[in-house]
């Protein structure tokens, strides 16, 4: 490791490099550069939030590190192979260009670990990448450095976090003594292997986006709303939302602050964050913050990535009660040649249906039917939440539908004209369309089929958390008096088994919205009817729903 005979500091080494590279460099990097210099601790955690280019700060201090000894010997460990060789990229592309490293690198270096001209190892290359599933047997290296080692991928269950701790248990007879290891990256889960170094001693640079941040998460009655600290010279960032109707509010126009206080003309009835001190303010703008937070489906998401803190998943529920209720149904109204479907006063433009369905049988998972409306606003209507119960399908001896759960969902299709519904084919489901499709013939309705990968308990909280932030989801009265209630009210993203279909339903048909289609929806005998959706154009809604 380098030590305070280095030909020059690596502040020096580095803003030469933005010289070449034509970079502005920011105080942020000005201060992690000094602390990777500085911080001589065998362990050490550098957590920088997401963009910030720590990875490609690392790999010009790699550089700098085989500049002071050309001995040195680096193990990059990453969460895969590609991931890993990304910096060992990195690195080679300094050594090459770095007007201090001329003549350091042989005329073909390997990508994925190379030895530059001088090194004293012939069996442990000056930089080598491997990924954590990667055999790492036999190596020996003065550095070790854990580069985004912790991924979405390998961190969703307990048995998954506890695999990666002992991948990367091989590390401590990989270091030589006096070794130094660092782990580079942003925590995924509360559980992190981030949390657990800084917990046992390591040394720690901690920056996230936004130095100081004050969350309101019930804001349905005040309009005022107290943070303790200052503005700072960029001013405040008040944040409302998450996902795709988050935005961040301007001063003046959308609130006013009053001696410590955000205030505004009427509650704001969404989450709220007031933030202040950005770390990187000429390039994080306040319109790529507001794009970074429409792009983040939950706030633990964005806690994570960009605060570095990441919650307990027992910690995360979802609020029945940021749900709002009416008790209207839709109603078709034609004119002009035209149709349109309205819920109060309200028009909606687009509908989604989704069903997770099961055999019906009592004792097996309850198989859901959801419909959910969106308004030219945004705004999310979960009108149906059917529990379907008995054959899937019931046609007599003349192949007519006679019953069963297709029958059931072929009349809400046909009262509310629904023009597609997709099917979640996990499970049973694999072979329902065919016969979905047997029973809609005649309807116009098609069916699309939904093989889901992903977890279904992330899929929920990625569906539902960002509508519940901002307030932008209403249920029928039917729906939230039946089980869903109780399901969201006790549903723990920590649980693997749990009642949650009403939950899952729903989440499919929110994920699936806005839906606009053109074709026309018939009635059972093919008598035609217009379709409401409409085609084009521009809406204005006047919300009256109680």
């Amino acid at each position: 490791m380098p030590g305070s005979k280095a030909p020059v500091s690596f502040l020096v080494f580095f803003l030469l490099w933005a010289r070449v590279q034509r970079w502005q460099v920011p105080e942020l990097h000005v201060r992690i550069a000094n602390w990777l210099e500085e911080c001589r601790d065998p362990t050490r955690v550098l957590l920088v939030f997401r963009g910030a280019a720590k990875s490609t700060i690392y790999a010009v201090y790699k550089a700098w590190q085989l500049y002071c000894d050309r001995s040195a010997r680096s193990l990059i460990w990453a969460a895969d192979d590609k991931l890993a060789t990304k910096l060992t990229r990195d690195t080679l592309n300094v050594l090459r260009r770095h007007p201090l490293c001329k003549g350091m690198l042989p005329p073909k270096p390997g990508a994925q670990s190379f030895w530059i001209n001088g090194a004293t190892d012939a069996r442990n290359p000056s930089l080598d990448a491997v990924g954590v599933n990667s055999n790492a047997t036999g190596s020996r290296a003065d550095a070790i450095d854990f580069d985004d080692v912790e991924v979405p991928k390998n961190i969703k269950t307990p048995e998954a976090r506890a695999n990666l701790r002992a991948k990367i248990e091989e590390s401590t007879h990989i270091a030589v003594p006096g070794g130094q290891k660092t782990y580079i990256g942003t925590p995924h889960t509360h559980d992190s292997i981030y949390t657990e170094q800084i917990e046992g001693g390591a040394a720690v640079l901690k920056i996230p986006l936004f130095e100081h941040v004050r969350r309101h998460e019930k804001t349905d009655q005040a309009t005022r709303y107290r943070f303790d600290f200052e503005p700072g010279t960029d001013g405040l960032y008040v944040i409302l939302g998450i996902g795709g109707g988050a935005r961040i509010l301007a001063v003046g126009a959308d609130y006013q602050v009053e001696r410590g206080e955000v205030v505004f003309a009427a509650p704001p009835r969404a989450v709220l964050d007031i933030c202040a001190g950005c770390a990187w303010p000429e390039r994080f703008t306040r319109a790529d913050i507001e794009q970074r937070r429409r792009a983040t489906r939950t706030l633990n998401a964005w806690d994570s990535q960009y605060q570095l803190e990441a919650k307990p998943a027992q910690d995360i529920r979802l609020d029945p009660e940021k749900i709002i209720a009416y008790d209207l149904e839709p109603r078709i109204r034609e004119a002009n040649n035209a149709a349109e479907l309205l819920l109060g006063s309200v028009r909606i433009v687009g509908a989604a249906a989704y069903w997770d369905c099961s055999l019906g049988k009592l004792k097996s998972d309850a198989s859901v039917f959801s419909i959910v409306f969106t308004d030219a606003r945004g705004q999310l209507y979960w009108h149906v939440a059917e529990g379907l119960l008995g054959e899937l399908a019931d046609f007599n001896e003349r192949g007519q539908l006679v019953g069963g759960q297709c029958a059931a969902i072929r009349g809400l299709v046909v009262r509310y004209r629904i023009g597609r519904v997709e099917v979640e084919t996990n499970g049973p489901g694999g072979f329902v369309p065919p016969i979905l499709r047997r029973a809609l013939a005649g309807t116009g309705c098609g069916v699309a089929e939904v093989f889901n990968k992903a977890d279904k308990r992330a899929r929920i909280l990625d569906a539902f958390e960002p509508v519940l932030s901002v307030r932008a989801l209403w249920a029928h009265r039917r729906v939230l008096e039946g089980p869903l209630w109780d399901q969201m009210k006790d549903f723990s993203p920590g649980v693997r088994d749990q009642p949650d279909d009403y939950l899952d339903s729903g989440a499919g048909a929110i994920s699936a919205t806005p839906v606009r289609l053109g074709h026309v929806v018939g009635t059972s005998t093919g008598e035609p009817r217009k379709d409401w959706r409409p085609a084009s154009g521009v809406h204005e809604v006047t919300l009256e729903l109680e």
